[in-house]
């Protein structure tokens, strides 16, 4: 996968892909908490979603930080900033104009300059699809829901209706997410996945919970647990990002051309928001691609 790039001016901080950034027409960023004027989430977080604990005017202040440091703006006018409302479903909209009202769903592509397309996290994967052939552009929000209705793959399949795209010029970058490593899931969903891929088996690992004092003391534990409690719960942890790169493979899209930022937001909490791992307080962040005129 090819390595990634940071741009930082004026104390904000923002990933860009490396496959991504040498497309001269291409605006494109995944934010990170750095930068912003919101106050709730730590001093100076770059808080980008509407939500009870922060002020509008914080988060407002913060999009157009975020739009100026990706250039999306001619002459100084910013761009209008295209947003959804994210349910976790496999929902993608055409937009050739700003839309009112806000659309519902989890997915958006163009081939209209200047508009910025957005996506919004805290855990799920922002992903970008990027046409450079036919300058058209998609997001898309993938948590284990979306993944499970296949919506990235399903996303090559509308750029391919409405732009004519060929899943072989297509590049990809996959933002930061929750990763395997933290990622856990109930079994149900492990069964729901393994109902729909048959490679299900490949995208997650489980571990046994383990008590430090049967560690520790271990020989007076092993014939005292109670029938029916033989076995400690097992727990299962599911790798989101290889589950993307499958479906995008599946869909025709080039290995060498999909690229994954190797950060973990619950891991990385000092650089990005994680739902899971600041258990619900938290900011979100934005996946963004727009095409200049």
């Amino acid at each position: 996968m090819p390595t990634k790039s940071s741009r930082q001016s004026s104390g904000l901080k923002i990933l860009q892909a490396d496959n991504l950034h040498k497309i001269s027409w291409l605006a494109h960023g995944f934010s990170t908490r750095k930068g912003g004027f919101s106050q709730i989430y730590g001093e100076g977080a770059l808080n980008l979603g509407f939500s009870k604990h922060d002020s509008r005017s914080s988060v407002e202040r913060n999009r157009a930080a975020f739009l100026k440091e990706l250039g999306a703006n001619n002459k100084g006018r910013l761009w209008p900033l295209v947003t959804l409302r994210q349910v976790h479903s496999d929902l993608i909209h055409l937009v050739v104009s700003p839309p009112n009202p806000t659309l519902v769903g989890d997915g958006l592509i163009t081939a209209t300059p200047n508009l910025l397309l957005a996506i919004q996290t805290a855990d799920c994967l922002p992903i970008i699809l990027v046409d450079p052939k036919r300058r058209a552009v998609g997001v898309f929000h993938a948590g284990w829901r979306g993944t499970l209705r296949r919506i990235v793959e399903k996303g090559v399949g509308e750029m391919q209706r409405q732009f004519g795209t060929l899943a072989g010029d297509l590049k990809v970058a996959i933002g930061p997410g929750i990763h395997d490593c933290c990622c856990e899931v109930g079994p149900e969903v492990r069964d729901k996945f393994a109902s729909q891929f048959s490679y299900a088996g490949e995208l997650f690992h489980e571990t046994k919970d383990s008590y430090p004092i049967h560690e520790k003391y271990p020989l007076p534990f092993l014939s005292a647990r109670s029938p029916g409690h033989g076995d400690l719960p097992r727990r299962f942890f599911l790798d989101l990002v290889e589950a993307n790169r499958r479906q995008l493979l599946a869909a025709g899209v080039s290995a060498k051309n999909i690229g994954a930022f190797p950060l973990c937001t619950s891991c990385r909490v000092d650089l990005l928001f994680s739902f899971r791992a600041e258990k619900g307080v938290t900011g979100r962040m934005m996946g963004a691609v727009g095409i200049r005129p």
